[in-house]
């Protein structure tokens, strides 16, 4: 398995509409001790995220400058560019994402995640 296509793939479906309006597929893919520092200044937990997502306004994502730095055999940390569209065009919130995933047995977990606004390029 390509290790950075299939971190994308998840970060990928993190973004959609359907995952994010699905409790028990986030529940699935994020790690009990989860913990997110948002773009906001928020601090997020596991159940915050679950209570929240589904109940946010979608906003259509994409992903560039995808990168991938395997930690151990069991952990990976991803940077991405996030651009966010409307209506098919970009607006100005754009962030800096970064994650760090952890292999759980056969199946990869969220484990943290940060967002920080950037100026639009």
């Amino acid at each position: 398995m390509d290790l950075s296509k299939h971190l994308l793939h998840l970060e990928n479906r993190l973004l959609s509409r359907a995952v994010r309006e699905d409790a028990a597929e986030l529940a699935r893919l994020i790690a009990d001790d989860f913990v997110e520092f948002g773009a906001s200044g928020g601090i997020w937990n596991k159940s915050d995220v679950l209570e929240a997502l589904p109940q946010q306004a979608f906003a259509q994502r994409n992903v560039s400058q995808f990168t991938l730095k395997q930690l151990s055999e069991d952990s990976a940390l991803v940077t991405y560019h996030c651009h966010t569209v409307a209506g098919g065009q970009r607006v100005p919130a754009d962030s800096l994402r970064s994650s760090v995933w952890r292999r759980q047995g056969e199946q990869w977990q969220m484990v943290f995640h940060q967002g920080t606004f950037c100026a639009r390029p």
